[in-house]
């Protein structure tokens, strides 16, 4: 049964369209980030950059090396969606884009890491065996057929992004619908939709349907009798939050991912009518198929369990920040922080006060006063800066307070821990953040 299931060959023209529409949509998304500003405000103009704790030794080029940098992207991209030296292009640009996500996180985003995960899988797909440069290059290499766990990792992949999603948002702050009127709050001077999307009615609806969407959108794409009906509503869905959240090319990308839900045949009748018909043949097992089975199995372990790793340490993570990240907690809250930093030198006993400004932008200041490894990182970054002048420092985040969702701002951050000797541990919870209660744990 196993075997049937992932090792049935089938047609590959869902992969081979999808190879395509991906390469063109992450070329896009690298020279739009270069058009938009993204490059320069996240990569090129901070000083310091907020890299992912641990992985402090990944760092922008200089100077306007980012630029250079993500018009590669751009272009392997383009090398991509037309299967030019596919594997060596694919493996390049997830190295690429993987290095960018790590050395910045003021500008976090989960469709990001979702762009890493689905250019990991896409290495070890055969997405060039079609419709391809190297194809034409070497006729040999074309075949038309696929083995079904292709199709199988794809949907498991987003089903467990989605699923996540759904239970991520089944919290009060959400369920009254309060969470959907902040963010709708930011909209309201759209054109035509701003006034409607403030209305209280709306924002039962938008709260509802996130939760059932994000729910049953992989099952009842899967279930024949619902997959048209659950394609058109993702349609909608996604490009309503294109247009009103603005969020890059992860709603046409994930509209993309729907080639994987139809029937193969029905792919290759629409984007490939001169493409030979593939025809059943009987069941061959791959000779590494062992080997397969270990490495999707651990992989696919990993996706199920980091997304829940918050429960294993102390603390609500709505309120610590604590094992958020690649968790699909997408669009959850807001957060808003402030603050006063005070340095004191540990030999003279001089007490002043950081100007932030001085150091950071006003993006990464609205990080590190509502973000405790934002704070952190900004205490570790002073500690050197001062260092180089050879002074021995202790920092100090003094009226730490932080609001989330708009409600009244409550004590964060304790104020006579020095931040700058404590250390970071990726699985624990940190003490020095104080319970939303605001009695420090002891």
């Amino acid at each position: 049964m196993l075997n049937r299931l992932l090792f049935q060959r089938i047609d590959n023209s869902p992969l081979i369209i999808f190879r395509i529409f991906f390469g063109i949509l992450v070329s896009l998304e690298c020279f739009g980030a270069i058009a938009t500003g993204w490059v320069k405000r996240n990569l090129i103009t901070p000083e310091y950059k907020f890299p992912f704790i641990d992985f402090e030794f990944l760092q922008p080029l200089p100077g306007y090396g980012m630029y250079f940098y993500f018009c590669t992207m751009g272009l392997l991209g383009l090398c991509i969606a037309i299967g030019f030296k596919y594997r060596a292009s694919i493996i390049s640009f997830t190295v690429l884009w993987t290095a960018t996500y790590l050395m910045q996180k003021t500008a976090y985003n989960n469709h990001y890491y979702l762009l890493i995960l689905i250019s990991l899988l896409m290495c070890f797909f055969p997405a060039e065996r079609s419709r391809s440069y190297d194809v034409k290059m070497k006729p040999e290499l074309e075949i038309n057929a696929m083995y079904a766990y292709v199709k199988w990792a794809v949907v498991l992949q987003l089903f467990i992004v989605y699923v996540y999603a759904s239970i991520a948002k089944m919290y009060g702050d959400w369920l009254d619908f309060s969470t959907i009127a902040v963010l709708m709050n930011s909209k309201k001077n759209y054109w035509l939709v701003g006034d409607i999307l403030q209305e209280p009615w709306i924002h039962s609806i938008i709260g509802s349907v996130g939760i059932l969407f994000d729910l049953l959108i992989v099952p009842a794409l899967l279930w024949k009798p619902t997959r048209k009906a659950a394609f058109f509503i993702s349609l909608f869905f996604h490009l309503f939050n294109s247009i009103i959240f603005q969020i890059g090319i992860f709603p046409y990308l994930s509209i993309a991912f729907s080639v994987f839900f139809f029937e193969p045949e029905t792919i290759r009748k629409i984007f490939f009518k001169s493409k030979k018909p593939f025809t059943p043949s009987k069941l061959i097992v791959p000779t590494h198929k062992n080997a397969l089975l270990l490495g999707f199995s651990v992989y696919f372990i990993i996706q199920l369990l980091l997304p829940i790793r918050h429960y294993a340490i102390d603390g609500d993570v709505l309120w610590t920040e604590e094992g958020h990240r690649m968790s699909w907690r997408m669009m959850l809250r807001s957060r808003r922080g402030k603050g006063t930093f005070k340095v004191v030198d540990n030999v003279t006993k001089e007490e002043f006060i950081i100007d932030p400004k001085k150091y950071i932008t006003l993006g990464q200041q609205r990080k590190v006063f509502a973000y405790p490894d934002f704070a952190w990182q900004f205490a570790q970054y002073l500690k050197k800066e001062f260092e180089q002048n050879d002074r021995d420092i202790s920092v100090y985040l003094e009226n730490s307070k932080i609001s989330i969702n708009r409600k009244p701002y409550k004590p964060f951050i304790d104020a006579k821990t020095d931040l700058a000797a404590e250390i970071w541990h990726q699985t624990e919870h940190h003490t020095w953040i104080l319970q939303s209660d605001n009695k420090i744990k002891n």
